[in-house]
């Protein structure tokens, strides 16, 4: 399969690019397309046959729900059964933005799109090309991220193409993602609104609008079962074994160096804010690469450049990835969720 590229810039959008990549929607394409958070990987939210390309493509597991994409809060009201009154003051504040909320499905959803639950996440994202592009194509658009299953997500179209060039009709390239992970999955069927995927709306974002919102048990429990997509298998994960270091700049510093003595060549990575690559020692082997994420006091800056930073390390074809820890609170939280996942919970 020939898998096109639509390049758009700018403020505006090209409606004739577009245009083009709506009708393969239509058609029961798929099309991967940004977002604020990462890359998406789209179709037609409403035809079963397409949403079946979408787990064809990732090689993502059937029982793996996705989230629908809308362009309108007047949407949901097509895709949800009933919708609580603290969902509806949520989407006031929130969307359109980073958020997906699980709402009871409406019957209109193939199962396939929902994994067989009776619930569906339901997101309004903000980046404009997305809007318009789920405009054009007249119907909500499901979609996981636009990456083989378990790999790193993409936050350029560049990482899209190097997962599944030839597998899907088309890329639209609207630049690189601003947030940087995927959305908070917020649950508000209970009485008690609850994460089941941390995102970049925090949890104490939530809390200021809604009052008390609970964290899932998985986010704390790694043998607890996962309700969320992006958090039930495998996730994020480079080629190379990653590791978290925790502890002071001090103690992180000590670590990598009693690492690297005992190294013998192999083919190391380091990915940390620009404090702790600073006080390395600047003569580094050569078999060391370092990657600045950004300042230990921008997370949100740090978070936007993981899963980037996790591809480079690929290409430059490390054996082992050593990533520094963070605090995880706020954006933080999601930012140590996609690490911890990355690392399959290794710690030094």
């Amino acid at each position: 399969m020939e898998t096109k590229i639509w390049k758009i810039r700018g403020e505006g959008t090209d409606l004739a690019k577009l245009s083009e990549a709506a009708e393969l929607l239509k058609a029961g394409e798929v099309i991967a397309f940004p977002t604020e958070t990462v890359y998406g990987l789209g179709a037609n939210a409403l035809d079963e046959k397409a949403v079946e390309k979408i787990f064809l493509a990732k090689g993502r597991p059937g029982d793996n729900p996705l989230i629908v994409h809308i362009c309108s809060v007047d949407n949901v009201r097509q895709l949800a059964s009933d919708i609580p009154e603290k969902a509806i003051k949520i989407m006031e504040v929130f969307w359109p933005g980073p958020l997906t909320l699980v709402l009871p499905k409406a019957e209109i959803i193939p199962d396939i799109v929902t994994a067989g639950l009776d619930t569906v996440g339901i997101r309004f994202p903000s980046h404009p090309v997305a809007i318009k592009l789920i405009e054009l194509a007249k119907c909500p658009i499901a979609a996981p991220s636009a990456n083989l299953s378990g790999k790193p997500s993409p936050t350029t179209a560049e990482h899209v193409w190097q997962d599944l060039n030839g597998k899907i009709a088309g890329i639209v390239d609207g630049g690189k993602a601003n947030v940087g992970v995927e959305s908070t999955v917020l649950d508000v069927t209970g009485s008690v609104p609850v994460i089941l995927r941390p995102g970049g709306i925090t949890r104490e974002q939530l809390e200021s609008v809604i009052g008390e919102v609970k964290l899932d048990a998985v986010l704390h429990d790694l043998d607890a079962v996962p309700r969320a997509p992006g958090m039930k298998y495998t996730h994020y994960s480079p080629e190379a074994d990653v590791y978290i270091l925790k502890g002071s700049t001090r103690e992180k510093v000590d670590k990598i160096m009693n690492i690297l003595e005992s190294s013998k060549g192999k083919g190391i990575g380091i990915m940390a804010s620009q404090e702790l690559i600073g006080a390395l020692p600047k003569d580094l082997p050569e078999n060391v690469l370092t990657k600045v994420l950004g300042s230990e006091h921008d997370l949100e800056t740090i978070t936007a450049n993981l899963f980037d930073t996790l591809r480079w390390f690929d290409q430059k074809k490390v054996e082992v990835i050593y990533g520094e820890s963070f605090p995880d609170n706020n954006i933080g939280a999601a930012l140590m969720n996609r690490l911890i996942k990355a690392a399959g919970g290794k710690t030094i």
